[in-house]
C-alpha cells in the first residue's frame, strides 16, 4: 500500500513539473503570438490615413475570422475602439469563440446584422477607428433585387463600406469566401476596389496556415506569415523552417 501511495505521489510530482514546463511554454509562445500581432494591428493604423479598405479572404475554415478577431483585440488593447459586424454568427457563438483567445476590453462593439442600411447607421453613429465585415457575402441592400452573396449585392455593400471609409476616416476589414476555383466570391472587381487584398491558404483538415498579401497598394507583398490552427485559435509560427 505504501509503495502505491508513494509511486502516486511520485507521478503526480512529474505530472506537476510537465505541467509548469508545459505552461511556461506556452506562455512564451503566446507572448511572442501577441507581439506579432499586435505589430500587425499597429501596422494597420500606422498607414491609417492612406489604407481604408483591406479585404481578407480565404477558403470556408482558413482562418479569416480568427485573424480579424486576434487583430481586434490587440486594437483594443491600446484603446482603439472596434466594431465587429457578424452576418454569420450570432452572439452567443461569436462570444463563446473569443473566450477561447482570452479577453477583449470594452472598446470592442458587436453587431448581429445583414442589412446595409442599418449597417450605415450604426457606423454613422459610432464612429469606431475599425471596423469588420463578416463576411461580405452575407450583406445586402433592399434596393437590389438580387439575393445576399451575389454579384450586384456584393458590389454595391463594397462601395458603400468605401464610402464610409473614406468619408468618416476609418479603417474597414473586409472578410470575404473564396470559391473552390480559388477566386473571391462576388465579382473580380472587388480585389481591384480594395487597398489592400491578404489571402489564407492551407488545407481545411490540417494544422497550418500562410497568410500572403497578394495586393497593397502602399508597400510591399513580399511577406508571407505562417499560422497554426489550435483549440485555441489561430498561433503565429515564429519559425517556419523548423517545420515537419
Amino acid at each position: 500500500m505504501n509503495a502505491i501511495l508513494s509511486d502516486a505521489f511520485e507521478t503526480e510530482a512529474i505530472n506537476k513539473g510537465i505541467s509548469s514546463a508545459f505552461s511556461e511554454m506556452i506562455a512564451k509562445t503566446e507572448a511572442e503570438i501577441e507581439r506579432k500581432v499586435e505589430e500587425t494591428a499597429k501596422a494597420i493604423f500606422e498607414k491609417g490615413e492612406k489604407l481604408k479598405i483591406v479585404l481578407v479572404s480565404g477558403r470556408s475554415a482558413s482562418g479569416k475570422t480568427t485573424f480579424t478577431k486576434k487583430v481586434c483585440q490587440k486594437l483594443c488593447e491600446d484603446k482603439k475602439s472596434v466594431l465587429y459586424i457578424s452576418g454569420e454568427e450570432s452572439l452567443k457563438q461569436i462570444k463563446l469563440r473569443a473566450n477561447r483567445m482570452g479577453e477583449f476590453t470594452e472598446d470592442l462593439y458587436l453587431l448581429c446584422e445583414t442589412n446595409l442600411d442599418i449597417i450605415k447607421s450604426v457606423i454613422e453613429k459610432r464612429r469606431p477607428q475599425l471596423v469588420v465585415i463578416d463576411s461580405i457575402q452575407t450583406m445586402y441592400n433592399e434596393e437590389v433585387s438580387s439575393a445576399p452573396g451575389s454579384v450586384s449585392q456584393v458590389r454595391e455593400s463594397t462601395n458603400v463600406f468605401m464610402q464610409l471609409a473614406k468619408g468618416l476616416g476609418i479603417t474597414i476589414f473586409i472578410v470575404g469566401h473564396v470559391t473552390k476555383e480559388g477566386t473571391v466570391a462576388g465579382p473580380r472587381v472587388l480585389e481591384h476596389m480594395v487597398d489592400t487584398v491578404l489571402y489564407f491558404e492551407g488545407d481545411r483538415h490540417a494544422s497550418y496556415r500562410i497568410l500572403r498579401g497578394v495586393k497593397n497598394r502602399f508597400g510591399s507583398t513580399n511577406e508571407i506569415g505562417v499560422f497554426e490552427m489550435n483549440e485555441t485559435g489561430l498561433d503565429e509560427v515564429p519559425n517556419p523552417s523548423q517545420m515537419s
